[in-house]
């Protein structure tokens, strides 16, 4: 079982949409600069995620990618299905004719398996990852600093580090 670059480059992507959406629409060059995605691949998984209803696409000058839901209403589950890419651990892709036409002795172990990951996948939130990126420190091989948003009941605080 793997997860191809497929879903990985799609969950990076998102998180660095998410931590730039307040800003305004964001462009898929500067998350091909900044994650060093091919911008021809972006433009691919953003279509998929558009056609899912996870990402609005703003045509003209200031244009890009915003997000089409809240961000704890996107789950990684949902970004990886949206760019059709299957999670599974049989050999069958679940249809249980890996052993000669019927199901191979571990198919139920595999089936649970699948299952177990997509309700982890399922329970981890686009906003889980975004805050976890702006919750680690400055990088101190480049000194590059970010900056860290916490809501505070109604008030959103900002802090550069």
């Amino acid at each position: 079982m793997r997860l191809t670059t497929k879903g990985r480059f799609a969950v990076t992507a998102m998180i660095d949409l998410g931590m730039r959406h307040q800003r305004g629409p964001v462009t898929l060059a500067g998350i091909s600069d900044r994650q060093r995605i091919s911008l021809s691949y972006l433009e691919q998984l953003f279509g998929r995620l558009r056609r899912q209803g996870i990402v609005d696409s703003v045509r003209g000058p200031g244009g890009g990618y915003t997000l089409a839901r809240p961000m704890n209403q996107i789950s990684v589950a949902d970004i990886i299905r949206a760019v059709d890419e299957p999670i599974d651990a049989t050999q069958c892709g679940g249809l249980g004719n890996c052993h000669d036409d019927r199901e191979c002795m571990t198919h139920d172990l595999w089936m649970s398996l699948n299952a177990r990951i997509y309700d982890y996948l399922d329970s981890v939130h686009l906003a889980d990852l975004v805050q976890q990126q702006l919750d680690k420190p400055a990088d101190a091989s480049t000194g590059h600093k970010h900056e860290t948003r916490r809501v505070v009941g109604s008030a959103e605080l900002k802090v550069a580090l």
